[in-house]
């Protein structure tokens, strides 16, 4: 029971993600808060998409009173102004990480959902505020911080494994399928990358240089106190080889400047997420009180919005 909780914050980058990719910083770039989550919750993992000239971000929303994670979206105008922000995605499990995308002329997402013992895709039926199960998808591994490219005429994913937490830190799995939706085929080699500083995956892949870039988190000083890019050769093939650059400098906020862990495509912006260790007593308090929830039967504040 920790007295300090790690609070994120998501913003938005004026600047495209290979220009922070071959600047090595984000100093010196205009940036944007997005609205923060209320007392004893956290806004985190960021994921973008631009649909009728707004911007979606979408982004897990955690709660420290039932220990659940959601995904909540803030529709953002061509400014990137805050227009709406509603949470649009429920489950009985921790749901994080939500990678969307673009295919066949619907929109994808592809949750965190290890808590479920499994990785479902969903399909937008009413964007961005209703989502379908879709599809279910089987690998060699339970998935976490699933992160989809399509390059060189496949999909491929990338994934850290549901295993110890080391495990889930410190190796990186790829798979290859013709489809999102599969047959998913893991790479014989899994894990393909190991890195005992980080190597779970912080962001969206995006080819550059005739090369694929993957953010990695690293964790050397505490969990997402960090990010590096990771460069890939030769996706896929015998003489495949990946080899990870120096810490991005993270954004200058000094009331955020203990960690930084997602750094995501949306054209032309760019979205992070920043955290600050927290002191509180209420939080402190937080595994008693859920014990008894789950005894009572009853949940915590549930009609209360998600964000100030």
């Amino acid at each position: 029971m920790q007295f300090r909780k790690d609070i994120w914050q998501p913003m938005v980058v004026e600047a495209p993600i290979r220009q922070i990719a071959e600047a090595g910083t984000l100093d010196g770039l205009a940036m944007r808060w997005l609205p923060s989550a209320r007392e004893l919750s956290f806004s985190a993992d960021p994921f973008g998409l631009w649909k009728n000239g707004e911007l979606h971000v979408f982004f897990e929303n955690f709660d420290y009173r039932t220990a659940h994670g959601t995904i909540g979206v803030h529709v953002l105008d061509n400014t990137l102004n805050v227009m709406e922000s509603r949470i649009v995605l429920k489950e009985p499990w921790h749901l994080s990480y939500p990678f969307v995308f673009e295919w066949e002329g619907d929109v994808w997402m592809l949750p965190e959902a290890c808590g479920s013992g499994a990785s479902t895709l969903y399909r937008a039926l009413a964007f961005p505020w209703t989502w379908e199960p879709a599809a279910s998808i089987t690998l060699d591994v339970v998935p976490i911080d699933a992160t989809l490219l399509f390059a060189k005429g496949s999909w491929w994913m990338f994934y850290a494994p549901a295993g110890s937490n080391l495990e889930r830190l410190t190796e990186l799995y790829l798979a290859q399928a013709p489809t999102p939706l599969g047959p998913w085929q893991p790479h014989q080699g899994n894990p393909f990358y190991t890195d005992l500083q980080g190597a779970r995956p912080g962001g969206t892949a995006f080819e550059m240089g005739g090369q694929v870039v993957l953010p990695l988190q690293d964790c050397r000083k505490s969990y997402g106190s960090g990010l590096k890019l990771l460069t890939i050769a030769n996706l896929g093939e015998p003489s495949m080889s990946a080899s990870a650059g120096s810490l991005l400098t993270p954004p200058p906020t000094a009331a955020f400047s203990d960690g930084f862990h997602t750094l995501s495509e949306a054209g032309p912006v760019t979205l992070v997420d920043v955290k600050r260790r927290s002191p509180s007593w209420k939080g402190l308090a937080m595994r008693p009180l859920r014990s008894m929830d789950r005894w009572l039967g009853s949940s915590v504040d549930p009609a209360r919005p998600a964000w100030n």
